[in-house]
């Protein structure tokens, strides 16, 4: 590829739609969220710049939950009496002091958005498929289809770190198979942990083969080092070549890490970035990495000292949800992270406290591939899925809708059993929380419709928020210390205000399924469940999913204040933003 080939998907055409596309969202997220106000303007609405003389004006329709579905093409800026071409950085630094964005933040945001919008230019250059289409695709098309990332975070593409080269390599939406580097280190300073069941010799070898096994161990031999001292880990390729060739470089010169190349098999980066898909065997474990990237408000490092709990926690979820015949019959399943590895760089964690990215430089994770658990004629698809929409307008749930042959109102009944009841039992039973967003869950689909769900990414993301709740010894780390009144926000925000906000209004927009319906039917399934569970009816009014309102909790605020450590994972609570309340559109349904 030549230099200019590498920045070729940055043309002013496709740069203006960027802008457009991204100060549209822009607009209805900080609305959203109170940093702006927008004021009627007719029939339309103004924001002003800090300054007032800066005016961006648009039309918009107001939805539930405070929900802004603002026209992109609508969208105007105006100066001194003159129209103005939009321009996203111009944006963000003409609203800074409404947005909160100090002098340290600001010129890192501005290049987590210029990432974001070149990230837009590159998916504006591939081909284009209707959802239709992709409703019918794999579940790789699918993954590597989507040209969203989160819907409330503004910057949700920053990944600061890579280069171009880098980025058409290692995103997700350029679809580029990836061989996994893989280092040996040394048992003295690394650590292996696994599931019930697993051994560490048997386990590498059925990832990698024996073949690959036997040219590592040889590689160790060729250099008089004794394979039995020496555990593998799988690294991604940047964190290979920009990170641990220098930062480590104590530990490889000592031999402590040997580098043995690269593995066989073909990998393909998934929605979260850090996590790849087998593509040559798609039954074999997908892998998380460690990647010292800033991406949407963490640097996506993994800690080696979290890792050690990690396959404990996830049998014990496991084990618990075979026990509890509501989340069997939802057919609710989590894929485990069955194996850990992480590698400690003593020197490095004597200088810093456990928040360091120096800290999670080196660590990896297996998880299970959802594909060998499918029934014959039964597909896979990210939840996340369900907010695109096409280059025409069309959703993504629109075209299963139409697939499945079944009503709306069926289709989305059917889709709640499946997500969001496992949510609400394990709230109400067990003070169990997820993070149970689009990138976080698995939907398993045939012809269409939503037979069951599967939820990912659970040690570094389940708490569970009864101070009282017995736990075995190696699972205490997902206890979590939450205030009551903030409690049910694991569903209010994560739940209603981060996703079913969106697919309502998707629905609504396409003709598909009315705002009424759509939250009718999340209060009829929400009584449902309630009714089948009368155990826990004391829970129900503690906890009460019909309040007339919540408080709004808000995301891009939390970036906008710290864009490199948003929220300790240890305690999630203390960094909420809650500004004000949200109307329940549950209430008195």
């Amino acid at each position: 590829m030549s230099l200019a080939d590498a920045v070729a998907h940055l043309s002013p055409e496709r740069w203006e739609t960027a802008n457009r596309l991204l100060i549209r969202k822009a607009l209805a997220e900080f609305a959203h969220e109170r940093l702006i106000t927008p004021e009627p303007d007719g029939e339309a609405y103004t924001v002003r710049s800090d300054d007032g003389l800066t005016r961006y004006r648009f039309t918009a329709t107001r939805r539930a939950l405070d929900h802004w579905q603002v026209a992109a093409d609508s969208i105007t800026r105006h100066r001194d009496g003159a129209e103005l071409p939009l321009a996203a950085l111009d944006f963000f630094v003409e609203l800074r002091q409404a947005l909160g964005l100090g002098d340290e933040i600001l010129p890192v945001y501005l290049e987590e958005i210029s990432s974001t919008l070149s990230g837009t230019c590159f998916k504006l250059t591939k081909p284009r498929v209707t959802s239709a289409e992709l409703a019918r695709s794999g579940f790789q098309e699918i993954e590597t289809g989507m040209t969203e990332g989160h819907p409330c975070f503004v910057a949700n593409n920053g990944r600061l770190g890579f280069g171009i080269h880098e980025y058409l390599s290692y995103a997700p939406e350029t679809a580029s198979p990836v061989r996994l580097v893989w280092l040996a280190a040394h048992r003295s300073r690394a650590a292996f942990t696994a599931g019930v069941g697993i051994d560490y010799e048997s386990f590498v070898r059925q990832e990698l083969g024996a073949k690959t096994v036997e040219r590592f161990d040889s590689i160790l031999r060729d250099r008089g080092l004794d394979p039995a001292d020496y555990l593998l880990i799988p690294v991604h390729p940047w964190q290979w070549w920009n990170k641990l060739t220098v930062t480590f470089a104590a530990e490889v010169a000592r031999q402590h890490l040997v580098c043995l190349g690269e593995g066989y098999d073909e990998y393909l980066a998934q929605q979260s970035i850090r996590t790849f898909f087998n593509r040559s065997h798609p039954g074999k474990h997908y892998v998380k990495t460690a990647l010292s990237v800033l991406n949407m408000g963490f640097m996506r490092g993994l800690s080696a000292a979290y890792m050690e709990a990690t396959p404990a926690i996830n049998d014990w979820l496991a084990q618990l949800i075979e026990g509890d015949p509501v989340l069997k019959s939802t057919g609710l399943a989590i894929i485990r992270e069955r194996a850990a590895v992480g590698y400690r760089h003593l020197e490095y964690e004597a200088a810093t406290d456990r928040y360091s990215p120096y800290r999670k430089m080196l660590a990896a994770l297996w998880r299970e591939s959802p594909v060998p658990s499918l029934e014959d004629g039964e597909s896979l698809a990210t939840m996340a899925s369900l907010l695109h929409v096409d280059h025409e307008g069309a959703s993504f749930a629109g075209a299963l809708i139409e697939r499945s042959g079944l009503t709306p109102v069926e289709w989305l009944r059917g889709y709640l059993r499946a997500y969001y009841v496992p949510l609400l039992h394990s709230f109400y039973a067990y003070d169990l929380a997820f993070m149970p967003h689009g990138e976080n869950t698995i939907l398993v689909l045939r012809d269409g419709t939503v037979r069951r769900a599967i939820y990912k990414d659970i040690a570094e993301e389940i708490a569970v928020m009864d101070p009282d709740a017995v736990l075995p010894p190696e699972v205490q780390r997902i206890r979590v210390e939450v205030p009551e009144d903030t409690k049910l926000l694991s569903v209010f925000t994560d739940v209603f205000d981060c996703f079913f906000r969106f697919l309502a209004a998707n629905l609504a927009t396409e003709g598909i399924l009315t705002e009424d319906d759509f939250w009718r039917t999340v209060a009829e399934v929400t009584r449902a469940y309630q009714r089948s569970a009368p155990e826990l009816a004391d829970k129900f009014r503690q906890y009460d999913m019909f309040a007339p309102e919540f408080a709004l909790s808000c995301l891009n605020r939390l970036q906008l204040r710290d864009n490199r450590q948003m929220v300790d994972l240890a305690d999630p609570s203390g960094a909420l933003q809650l500004v004000g309340t949200l109307k329940n559109p549950i209430a008195g349904l």
